[in-house]
């Protein structure tokens, strides 16, 4: 139980580290900004299963409190960062004929298809609440935006984290069910 605890803890830390100093960088104030951190959606995912997504999603909704946005689509952005990392999860451990591993060019290709459609099925999640409820924002400016914010940098950045975590630091990934 200590352990879990301590990896909780570590989770919520490592989303602090690199979801504060970027806060300040608003596209569209108040409901979306460029969140770097969004590359640990897909890694909190894949190797610490549902409670690492759960954490990513309270998280962002910790960040909304915290920041001054917590608004009503706070709740749709809570359900869209615990569903992307949940369907990433759940498309490579129950659906994906292959590995989860990024040792190849061609899974390392289908990794980043699967991630564009998460980002797509996370931006159709969020994007519709806030046209409803504050329909003086450009929904397909956040639409974009939330989309790149949750593809780019996992792709970018996660990717390479992702390499690094399992083959210099011997992070494993969440049992595969067959």
């Amino acid at each position: 139980m200590i352990r879990k605890i301590g990896t909780w803890f570590l989770l919520i830390l490592a989303y602090l580290i690199v979801a504060v100093p970027f806060k300040v960088m608003g596209v569209i104030p108040g409901f979306t900004d460029i969140r770097p951190v969004m590359l640990l959606g897909p890694i909190y995912a894949l190797f610490f299963g549902i409670p690492g997504c759960i954490i990513f999603a309270l998280m962002n909704l910790v960040m909304d409190a915290v920041s001054g946005g917590l608004a009503w689509s706070s709740i749709a952005g809570l359900l869209s960062n615990f569903a992307g990392p949940f369907l990433f999860l759940y498309y490579w451990k129950r659906v994906a004929k292959t590995e989860p591993h990024l040792k190849t060019m061609g899974n390392i290709a289908h990794f980043c298809i699967v991630i564009v459609i998460m980002a797509v099925l996370e931006a159709l999640i969020i994007t519709p609440s806030v046209a409803v409820f504050y329909p003086d924002v450009n929904w397909k400016l956040f639409f974009v935006t939330v989309t790149l914010n949750t593809s780019l940098f996992p792709i970018l950045f996660g990717i390479p984290l992702m390499i690094l975590m399992q083959e210099e630091l011997g992070f494993k990934q969440i049992e595969r069910k067959t």
